[in-house]
């Protein structure tokens, strides 16, 4: 039974899917606004979300813990901080929107625009 078990895992392996989770991510906070599949889309909206949300605490401890979890890049890590976070600041939840698109041609397969608000 899959009863709480709602992981989506793309036919990948565990470490595989959450690097896919890491550089949509990225993308994700260096452009604002990426087209993925669908099912993608879903999967990371929670992801980015949460960092947002961490970045909202501008201390050190919480600047160590987004930078680890974006591979240590500190642009797309200041760039949360510094425009993102404050962006949100008098928001509580909800920081992106997920935009359905039409299917791709060569596979069939759901897309969808992520972006932030």
């Amino acid at each position: 039974m899959r009863h709480g078990n709602n992981v989506r895992k793309f036919g990948r392996t565990k470490n595989v899917r959450r690097a896919l989770l890491k550089g949509l991510a990225l993308s994700l906070v260096k452009r604002e606004k990426i087209l993925t599949t669908e099912a993608k889309a879903k999967e990371i909206r929670p992801y980015v979300e949460k960092l947002v949300t961490q970045a909202k605490t501008n201390t050190v401890a919480t600047k160590r813990l987004v930078l680890a979890k974006l591979y240590n890049r500190e642009e797309e890590t200041a760039k949360l901080f510094t425009t993102l976070a404050p962006r949100y600041a008098t928001r509580a939840g909800g920081y992106t929107r997920i935009t359905k698109m039409p299917a791709r041609k060569s596979d069939g397969s759901k897309m969808a625009y992520i972006e932030f608000v």
